[in-house]
Formats: C-alpha cells, structure tokens, sequence
C-alpha cells in the first residue's frame, strides 16, 4: 500500500525537504502495523492532533458506550499545505518519534467542506 500512496504522491508532483517523509525522504520512516481515520482537530508546527469515536461493550449494563480517542501523528512537509483543521485524514503507524508521536499522515480522505455538504444531503 506504501508504493501505491509514493507512486501517487510523486505524479502530483508533491515534494518535501522532511527527510524522514516516508514518500521523499532520504532517511524514510518504514509504515507499519495500525491505521486509522479520524477528524483533524488541532494543527501544530509539523504534527496534528486527530480524534474518532469507538464503541466499546459494556457487559454489566448489556450497552455499548461511545468514547473518544485522541492521536497526535507527524505531518510531513509535502502534505502541509493540503491538511487543514476539520479534515478527515488516514494516518499509519510508525516507529516511535518522539514521547507521544507514533504515527505519520499517509493521506487526506475529505475536507471539511465535503463532510458539510454530505450531511445536508441525507
């Protein structure tokens, strides 16, 4: 899937000066293990900080609660300008980067602006 999302992101013509970028670096972090999708809710210098709901069974009271997960991932400098706040985004484990950095954004899936418009359409 890696070659897939490299061979994609060099025919746009995106190129980065990260050189841990896992599609252009020169020392690139290998993707592996867990994916996941969620909301972009907070956008810092060179990370973002992604939440989504799970569901989770609660045997006592024969329910499923609702929780909230929170994930700061790495943002390379290819996809800076593309990622936006609201966002719903993919990012892939890697290795661990720093104290709570664990993950690297692979690719955008919809903008906030898509989402908006889907809702209204139901």
């Amino acid at each position: 899937m890696t070659k897939q999302i490299k061979i994609k992101q060099e025919k746009e013509g995106a190129s980065c000066a990260d050189k841990t970028c896992p599609f252009h670096g020169s020392n690139a972090v290998k993707l592996r293990g867990r994916t996941f999708e969620g909301e972009v809710t907070s956008k810092l210098h060179g990370r973002v900080k992604i939440e989504f709901d799970r569901f989770l069974y609660d045997r006592k009271y024969e329910r499923f609660e609702k929780r909230k997960t929170k994930l700061h991932a790495r943002l390379p400098d290819c996809l800076k300008e593309i990622v936006q706040i609201g966002d719903w985004i993919e990012i892939k484990e890697c290795r661990k980067l720093s104290k709570i950095i664990s993950f690297y954004v692979t690719r955008k899936i919809r903008s906030k602006h898509e989402q908006k418009q889907g809702e209204g359409k139901k």
